[in-house]
Parts: C-alpha cells; sequence; structure tokens
C-alpha cells in the first residue's frame, strides 16, 4: 500500500510540511515582507507627492529645464491654478503619480533645483539683513562709517558720508510716529545708502526693486 504524501514544500533542500511549526513561521516572515514593502511603496509615494507639491514653488525657468514630461507639466500648471482645498488634493495626488513615472536622474535633478533656490533665497534674506543692519549703524554714528571703510576699502568715502549726512538731514528722528508705532518715510539718500551697501556686501549691482523695507 503506498504512503500518501505529505504536502509541503522545499527551502534550501528542507521539506517543509504544510501546516507545520516552519510552515507557519515561514509564512508569517513572508507576510511580513510584504507588509513591509507595502508600506515602503506608500512612503516612497507620500516623497514623491511631496516632491511635486515644492516643485510648484520652484522658478519656471528652472523647472523647464528639468526634463519632465509635457503631461507632468501640465498637471503642475493646472495645481497651480486649484483653489478649491479638495480639488487641489486630488491634483497632488494625480501628479504624485506621475512623478513615480520620471526617471531616477530628472527626480534627482529637481531636488538639487530646489535645493539651489532655497540656499539662494536664504543668501539674499541674509545679505538685506546685513545691509539693513549697516545701514541703521552707518546713520546711528559715525564710528559705524569708519568701520565701513576699514572692511570696504574700495567705497568712495565722500560719497558713502554725503549720503550719511543728508540722510540724517532728511530723516531726523520722529519720537511721535515711533510712538505710536508708525513707520516713517525715508528720503532718496536713505535708500542710495542701503544701495550702496548692498553693491558693496555681494560684489555687484543690487536692484532697487528688491529692497525689502521700500
Amino acid at each position: 500500500m503506498s504512503r500518501k504524501l505529505k504536502k509541503g514544500y522545499f527551502v534550501k533542500g528542507v521539506f517543509v510540511a504544510e501546516g507545520s511549526e516552519m510552515d507557519i513561521q515561514l509564512k508569517a516572515e513572508l507576510k511580513g515582507t510584504e507588509f513591509s514593502s507595502r508600506t515602503d511603496l506608500k512612503r516612497e509615494s507620500d516623497a514623491l507627492q511631496k516632491l511635486g507639491k515644492d516643485l510648484l514653488d520652484l522658478r519656471a525657468d528652472a523647472l523647464a529645464k528639468l526634463g519632465f514630461t509635457e503631461k507632468l507639466l501640465d498637471a503642475m500648471a493646472e495645481a497651480k491654478r486649484i483653489t478649491n482645498f479638495e480639488g487641489k488634493r486630488r491634483q497632488m495626488q494625480f501628479i504624485g503619480k506621475l512623478m513615480r513615472l520620471q526617471a531616477p536622474e530628472v527626480l534627482d535633478a529637481a531636488r538639487e533645483a530646489l535645493a539651489e533656490q532655497h540656499h539662494g533665497s536664504a543668501a539674499l534674506t541674509l545679505a538685506l539683513h546685513q545691509a539693513e543692519q549697516w545701514r541703521t549703524e552707518l546713520l546711528a554714528s559715525d564710528d559705524a562709517v569708519s568701520r565701513w571703510m576699514e572692511a570696504f576699502p574700495a567705497t568712495d568715502s565722500q560719497q558713502l558720508r554725503a549720503l550719511v549726512r543728508q540722510a540724517r538731514k532728511d530723516n531726523p528722528p520722529d519720537k511721535t510716529a515711533e510712538s505710536q508705532g508708525l513707520a516713517p518715510r525715508h528720503s532718496k539718500a536713505y535708500r542710495d545708502i542701503y544701495q550702496l551697501v548692498r553693491e558693496h556686501l555681494e560684489g555687484g549691482s543690487a536692484d532697487e526693486s528688491e529692497e525689502s523695507d521700500e
């Protein structure tokens, strides 16, 4: 009489009978691996969706150079126009799906472009802050003018001192306005000091339209 074969399978040359402790353990491990894979895929999907959202703030010229598909670029343009919350959410999900179809090197370039833009924005903010701080010190003290000339000897000292004198004359401290929290009106000399300072801090010309406090 033939012996009935047990149902099972082999793992590395070892027979594992169905329903055995080893079978249960292996299936549990396999299930865990599948669960981990699904979790990883969800995490990757969320990351790509966030990347797509961040790219909406990337400069148009930089975005155009990344090599994204026309379909993705159109989806991003549409997302910028949508104001409805639920509509925006669905559009971002769609963008996340399209992001998964992009080549890895394109996604890497996108991340680099965002990092470069962020660094540039941070550097500009610092430059603005430094220029404003120097202007405040120059108007407050003649010693600051001397310190500036030591740090930036290429500055036209006569021009700087003339601007400082004129700005002090045009904009004397207004204690009443300050006590009421009102911003004083500033003269051309006041603005020109800012431009001069920024040009030397940045080693080039500054765009007057970028001044933060005008």
